[in-house]
């Protein structure tokens, strides 16, 4: 299962969810890194320091940082969906999907 570094915006219930689905999921409070306005670039740093994949709901900027520092560990940048069971289970599906995740991409979109 991923290694994966949910930021400070990210829903705790997907994070639980894709907790009990097997992978290990890291949050910026576990890290000690929530409420201290860290910069995107400093968390994509931890993360890649880390080797977790990046899950984000703040796509603009995180795609954004996917072309400026291609080799990180990967990305899941997400839309915002209230029903997080059906979000982590698209969320673990990608992760499922690939084996390496260096430098890679994932956008998941809430179904219309």
């Amino acid at each position: 299962m991923a290694d994966c570094y949910a930021d400070e915006n990210f829903p705790l219930p997907v994070v639980e969810a894709l907790r009990e689905l097997g992978h290990k999921v890291l949050t910026t409070y576990e890290s000690g890194k929530a409420g201290q306005a860290i910069s995107d670039e400093d968390i994509l740093a931890f993360a890649i320091g880390e080797s977790r994949i990046m899950l984000t709901l703040n796509r603009r900027h995180f795609i954004r940082l996917h072309q400026a520092t291609p080799d990180h560990s990967g990305m899941v940048v997400c839309t915002y969906d209230p029903d997080f069971e059906a979000l982590a289970g698209r969320i673990h599906s990608e992760l499922q999907a690939y084996s390496d995740w260096t430098g890679r991409l994932v956008r998941i979109n809430r179904p219309a």
